[in-house]
C-alpha cells in the first residue's frame, strides 16, 4: 500500500496543503490520520484535524458545503477508529504495517460508518457540520479489533 516514507510524505503534504487532489483517497485519509496520531505529537488531532482537512479542501478545489467537502461526523468517527486500532498495535510496528493492517481490518472499510448510522442521518447537513450520534448501533470498536495482532 504505502511505505513509511510515503506515509510521512502524505501526512506532511496534507499539512502543507500540497497533496494532489487525486491522491486524497479514503486510504490516504486514514494513513494521514494514523501518521498524525502516531508521529505528530505536536498536533492535537481531535482539535486540529477538522481545520487541516477544511483548509486542504479549499486549496485543492473542493468546496466545503452542505453537500461536499469536510464532513464532521465521518472525520470524528475515523479519528476514534484509528485511536482504537492504535491502542491495540504492538510497540515498534512500522507505519507501513500499521496503515496496511488498519486498511485490511474492518475498521478501514470505507462504508463502516453505515454500520452505525443510517445513510440518511450520516449524509445529512447536520452530520456534515457537527458530530451526530449514531442512530443504528452504539459505537463499539471492540468486536472489530479482534483481528489486530
Amino acid at each position: 500500500m504505502y511505505s513509511d516514507q510515503e506515509i510521512i510524505a502524505l501526512g506532511e503534504a496534507v499539512l502543507a496543503r500540497s497533496l494532489p487532489k487525486a491522491a486524497w483517497t479514503h486510504a490516504a485519509h486514514c494513513a494521514a490520520c494514523i501518521y498524525l496520531l502516531r508521529e505528530r505529537r505536536d498536533i492535537d488531532v481531535a482539535v486540529e484535524l477538522p481545520g487541516i482537512i477544511w483548509r486542504y479542501n479549499e486549496v485543492s478545489g473542493t468546496a466545503n458545503t452542505d453537500a461536499d467537502g469536510y464532513h464532521e461526523t465521518i472525520t470524528r468517527f475515523y479519528i476514534a477508529a484509528v485511536k482504537a486500532y492504535l491502542a491495540q498495535v504492538p510497540a515498534g510496528r512500522a507505519l507501513s504495517e500499521i496503515v496496511a493492517g488498519f486498511m485490511a481490518s474492518p475498521l478501514g472499510a470505507r462504508d463502516l460508518p453505515l454500520k452505525f448510522w443510517s445513510k440518511e442521518r450520516l449524509m445529512s447537513v447536520e452530520a456534515r457540520r457537527v458530530w451526530v450520534a449514531p442512530d443504528r448501533a452504539a459505537l463499539d470498536f471492540k468486536p472489530l479489533l479482534s483481528t489486530v495482532s
